[in-house]
Parts: structure tokens; C-alpha cells; sequence
């Protein structure tokens, strides 16, 4: 065997039996750098559920962007037919379509479930409506359109039908940003568990390294089973952490597709992909690798002050 592949096979050996060796002091900080990173990972994994449903709402009323204007109830036939011609003048919408209140009042009584309770009333609750379609769906110019509509005479209420996605969106969208920012400082906090434990590692081996020394070896074999080590002890709570995420992925399935269920919408909680665990995994691996190279290197470079 080559004898470069026979060192890092040995370097790698080492830093197993290292771990393997002693259970305890190689659990906790696997525990610990786990829990770091199943915090951005579980925020990652419930917004990549949530953002690909909120994008086809979005996609789905941006097609067809919509304000819904209601009449004022004791709003009279003729201003609404006022309304319909002011509406009609606006170069800026596409279509508009007139909802009586007597057709819905007659689709409200054809639902079983309300059709008692409608009868029972003394008359008729529900409003003329305007569903009007905007040419242009830029939210500006949705928004400056509902506040104009809803100054008119006899109106009662504008609603933008569109405007609570466009808000869960940008929410998502800053959850995304908060997550790679927590996952950014908790990789700090992982570089520096690696750094702390490695560190205990190279002081308890420090006369074995000067021996090493004394025999000619170069700073590159005694560091190479300690990064070995650190990116061990790096992948292993990659590995915990994906552990903790897809244990709350199934513990939260359930509850989550019945709330999702009660606003009629189909929403089943997936673990992470793929290519999102391999990213998790090879982060983890990488910061672990990382810590150990920077403790190693800094009693390598000053081994009389550690």
C-alpha cells in the first residue's frame, strides 16, 4: 500500500479508537455541537416545507391579482351601479364582476349547513360586491389602488386578497435569513467545542508529541490525526443533528396537517432532502476539521505556552 494512504489509514484509525476509547468525554461534546446544529437545521427544515406552498399561492393569485370591494350594507341599487361605472373608467383594471347581494344570499342558502340560519334572519346580510382584476400586480400599486377604491361614497371595505401571502412570504423569506444567521454563529460555538476538546486531547499526548518530534517527524503527520479526530467528532453530531430534525419532523407531521387542515390547506411536514442533509452533514464535518486544525496549529506554533 502506498505509504501516504497507509499514514492517513493509520491517522484515522487513531482518531476512532480515540473516541471509541473513551465514551463520555466524546458524547457530550457530540451532544452539544447535535443540539447547536439541529436549531438553524429544524428552522430550515419547517421553512423549506412551508415557502414551496406559500410560493404556488403567491404564483396563483399574482396570475389573477384581485380586489374584492364590498357595498355598505344599506347601499342602495343605484349607488352600486355608480361604483360599477367609476370602476369601469379605470384604465388600470383588467375585468370587474358584479356579486349581487340577492346571488349570494341565494348560494348562502343553498349550503344546508347556513340554510336554516339565513331564513331565520329578518334580511338580507350580505352586501353588493365588486371582485375586480389589476393589470398591473406590483404590490405599490395593488395597495395604492385598494386605498383609492376605499374611499369611495358607499363602500364599506376593500380587501386585497393577495396581500397576507405576499406577508407570510417576505416573513419567510426573513426566517431564512435569521436561520443562516443562527446557523453562522452556532457554527462559531461548534469551531470552538472542537478547539476546547482537541485541545484536552493534544495536552494529555504532549510528551508523545515531543517525542514525535525528537524522531523527526513533520508538523504535518502529528496534525493529521488530530484533524482526523476533529472531523470526526464534526460529522458524528452532523449526524445527531439530523437525528433531532427528523425526530421533530414526525413528532410535529401530525399537528401540523391538521392545523394546516383547518384553513383548507394540504401541508405534510417532510425531513430534509437529500442534498440538504449531505450539506449538513459536510458543514459539520468541515467546522470539526476546522476547530481541530486550529488547535493543533496554535500548540505547533507555541507548544511551550499550552
Amino acid at each position: 500500500m502506498n505509504a501516504w494512504l497507509a499514514q492517513h489509514r493509520d491517522a484515522l484509525r487513531w482518531a476512532w479508537q480515540r473516541m471509541y476509547s473513551t465514551p463520555i468525554n466524546t458524547l457530550l461534546p457530540l451532544f452539544a455541537i447535535g443540539i447547536m446544529l439541529a436549531l438553524p437545521a429544524s428552522a430550515l427544515m419547517l421553512i423549506d416545507n412551508v415557502m414551496p406552498w406559500v410560493r404556488n399561492a403567491n404564483q396563483s393569485q399574482a396570475t389573477t391579482p384581485q380586489l374584492s370591494l364590498f357595498m355598505k350594507l344599506d347601499a342602495e341599487r343605484t349607488q352600486s351601479d355608480a361604483i360599477a361605472t367609476r370602476l369601469r373608467e379605470l384604465p388600470e383594471l383588467k375585468s370587474i364582476r358584479f356579486v349581487s347581494r340577492e346571488d349570494t344570499l341565494k348560494r348562502m342558502q343553498a349550503d344546508p349547513g347556513l340554510r336554516d340560519i339565513i331564513t331565520s334572519l329578518p334580511k338580507n346580510p350580505y352586501p353588493d360586491a365588486f371582485i375586480v382584476t389589476a393589470d398591473n400586480d406590483a404590490p405599490d400599486n395593488m395597495e395604492r389602488l385598494r386605498d383609492t377604491l376605499r374611499r369611495w361614497p358607499g363602500v364599506a371595505h376593500v380587501q386585497l386578497d393577495s396581500a397576507w401571502v405576499r406577508r407570510l412570504d417576505a416573513l419567510l423569506q426573513l426566517g431564512r435569513t435569521g436561520s443562516i444567521m443562527l446557523a453562522t454563529l452556532l457554527g462559531t460555538g461548534l469551531i470552538t467545542i472542537t478547539f476546547t476538546t482537541l485541545r484536552l486531547q493534544i495536552l494529555a499526548r504532549r510528551h508523545e508529541i515531543e517525542v514525535c518530534h525528537l524522531l523527526g517527524a513533520t508538523d504535518a503527520f502529528i496534525r493529521r490525526p488530530f484533524n482526523y479526530l476533529g472531523l470526526l467528532q464534526g460529522l458524528a453530531g452532523g449526524c445527531v443533528a439530523w437525528l433531532i430534525v427528523f425526530s421533530l419532523t414526525l413528532l410535529l407531521r401530525d399537528p401540523v396537517t391538521r392545523l394546516a387542515a383547518l384553513y383548507d390547506v394540504t401541508l405534510v411536514l417532510q425531513p430534509l432532502s437529500y442534498a440538504k442533509t449531505a450539506l449538513l452533514l459536510g458543514l459539520a464535518a468541515l467546522l470539526g476539521r476546522l476547530g481541530a486544525a486550529l488547535s493543533i496549529g496554535r500548540y505547533l506554533r507555541n507548544p511551550r505556552t499550552d
